[in-house]
C-alpha cells in the first residue's frame, strides 16, 4: 500500500470531518471497560454501561473482578449479551490486577504485552490493538469491519486479508506515530459509519472520485 495514497486518504477525512477526539473516556482503565464491551455492540450502549457502572461507585478493576458475575450482568445489560461480557470484563480486569495494573504494564514492551493482552477470554486482537493504541498510546493500528469496507472500496486492499496482514500493512506505510494511528482509525469509523455505509452515499462523499464503488454507481 503506498504511503502517499493512505495521506491522501487521511487528509481528506481530517478535512470533511476534523478532529475525532477518540476514545471517549477520562481514564486509561474506562479505555480498557470500553474496548471489552464494544464487541458487538453500539458505542452509546457502551456509554449508558460504564455511567451504570461509574454511578454504582465500580468502575475499577478491583470491584468489577469481585463483585458478584449476576451483579454486574445487571449494570452491563444496556450492551446486549451482558452474561457475556460480564464474564469477560472480569476476566479481564483479574489478569489486570495479576499483571500488575496499569503502571506495571506501561513498563513492558508493545508486542509482548499485545501477546499477553491475547492470552484473557474474550479478548481478541482488536480489542487487544484498541487497548494498546487507546489507553496504552502504543503505535498499532487498529483493524476492524469498517477499515475493511473502505479500503477495499479505495481499491487499496482486497478486503480479505488476515487482520494480522491487514494491520502489518497499515503500520507499514505510516508513520509510527499513535496519535496519527488513533486520529486516522476515527476518522475511518466515522466515514464508514455516516457515508461508506453497507449502503453507501456516494454522492455525499469526499473520496468517490478515487473509488471505484462511486464511479460504478455514475
Amino acid at each position: 500500500m503506498a504511503a502517499e495514497r493512505l495521506s491522501v486518504v487521511y487528509d481528506t477525512l481530517y478535512a470533511t470531518w476534523g478532529p475525532q477526539h477518540w476514545w471517549p473516556a477520562e481514564t486509561p482503565f474506562e479505555v480498557m471497560v470500553g474496548a471489552v464491551l464494544t464487541q458487538n455492540a453500539s458505542w452509546s450502549n457502551v456509554e449508558k454501561a460504564i455511567v451504570r457502572l461509574g454511578a454504582m461507585d465500580v468502575l475499577g478493576a478491583s470491584a468489577i473482578a469481585t463483585m458478584a458475575k449476576s451483579e454486574l450482568a445487571e449494570l452491563l445489560r444496556p450492551v446486549g449479551y451482558f452474561n457475556l461480557k460480564a464474564q469477560r470484563l472480569q476476566n479481564f480486569c483479574r489478569w489486570y490486577l495479576s499483571a500488575g495494573g496499569f503502571k506495571a504494564l506501561c513498563a513492558v514492551e508493545t508486542e509482548v504485552l499485545r501477546r499477553q493482552l491475547l492470552t484473557v477470554n474474550g479478548v481478541g486482537p482488536e480489542t487487544a490493538d484498541d487497548i494498546l493504541l487507546y489507553a496504552f498510546e502504543r503505535s498499532v493500528f487498529v483493524i476492524d469491519t469498517y477499515t475493511r469496507r473502505l479500503f477495499s472500496r479505495l481499491g487499496l486492499i482486497q478486503g480479505d486479508e488476515s487482520y494480522e496482514a491487514l494491520r502489518a500493512l497499515f503500520e507499514s506505510a505510516l508513520p509510527a506515530d499513535p496519535v496519527l494511528f488513533g486520529e486516522f482509525h476515527a476518522l475511518i469509523v466515522r466515514q464508514a459509519k455516516n457515508v461508506c455505509m453497507t449502503n453507501p452515499a456516494c454522492k455525499q462523499c469526499a473520496l468517490s472520485s478515487r473509488c471505484s464503488t462511486a464511479l460504478d454507481s455514475i
